[in-house]
């Protein structure tokens, strides 16, 4: 199939594919004879899995790594799991950097009530006094 098929049918924009290519997540496609780029089940298969791993947020090395455990598929999985480990403690980071945003945008947004002027408003003196 051609890339835009490709395209069609994993829900990936070709610019994607080519840049998963670039990145080396998919392996470069086979060229018909007008130069068109060619891919067969496997590498619809194989860009189906990169989707999924950059829907969780995986980073490109992580997708990286999965990709050559998936080639030898009688080892152990515990690469897999540590790959996951570490991710979910990224996540984990994240939503407490989330939360603590959170608070400071709640704490600011108490600073001002309705029927102010930006002069008087509290989230802007807010604002300025953080930067202070």
């Amino acid at each position: 199939m051609k890339i835009g098929e490709l395209a069609k049918r994993s829900g990936c924009s070709v610019q994607t594919i080519r840049y998963y290519e670039r990145e080396g997540l998919l392996s470069s496609a086979a060229r018909s004879e007008g130069n068109f780029r060619l891919y067969d089940k496997q590498a619809e298969e194989r860009l189906m899995l990169v989707k999924r791993c950059r829907s969780l947020d995986l980073t490109l090395v992580e997708v990286k790594q999965l990709l050559t455990l998936t080639q030898e598929p009688d080892s152990a999985c515990d690469e897999v799991n540590q790959i996951v480990d570490q991710h979910i403690l990224r996540v984990e980071d994240r939503i407490a950097e989330l939360q603590d945003l959170r608070s400071q945008l709640i704490g600011l947004r108490a600073h001002c009530a309705e029927n102010r002027t930006i002069e008087q408003c509290g989230i802007i003196r807010g604002l300025k006094a953080e930067g202070r």
